[in-house]
């Protein structure tokens, strides 16, 4: 369990005919505020797929997702030419740049993306240490991967 109490789990996948899909789903943040809603529900936030293009999906807390439509992000910078690294790498750089922005504190914050593109490729990438995804190809030994941050605490 984690020791917040939260936990989202993403999905992306690719079959052999070259079809993109991806689910989303969170346990919630416990004790949360009444109403809130999480980023796992709303279209582009938690979750996007597009199957010309790629998929992202996202962890973490989901507010600072939401204030940037992340995982849509994240799937628009693979549009713009970008590999699925160095795109989920452009959206967290966004959230800081927002917190430093608004200069709020982000020493309670992480969010993390996974992103798969139309060829196969993954990235991944993540506020603070900690996060890792687990990739699986057919005819391979599944791999998990810890995920490079862009703090280092």
């Amino acid at each position: 369990m984690n020791i917040e109490n939260h936990d989202t789990i993403g999905q992306l996948s690719l079959d052999e005919e070259g079809r993109l899909a991806g689910i989303c789903t969170t346990s919630g943040m416990a004790f949360k505020m009444r109403g809130r809603v999480g980023d796992s529900p709303i279209i582009g936030a938690g979750l996007y797929v597009d199957g010309a293009i790629g998929a992202a999906t996202a962890t973490g807390h989901g507010e600072e997702v939401i204030r940037v439509v992340g995982s849509y992000r994240v799937v628009s910078e693979m549009e713009r030419g970008f590999s699925p690294q160095e795109a989920c790498e452009r959206a967290v750089q966004k959230i800081y740049e927002f917190f430093e922005r608004r200069s709020a504190g982000i020493q309670d914050t992480q969010i993390g993306f996974i992103a798969l593109d139309k060829r196969g490729r993954t990235g991944a990438y993540a506020l603070r240490p900690g996060f890792q995804y687990a990739v699986a190809r057919k005819g391979l030994a599944p791999e998990l991967v810890d995920v490079q941050s862009l703090l280092k605490s």
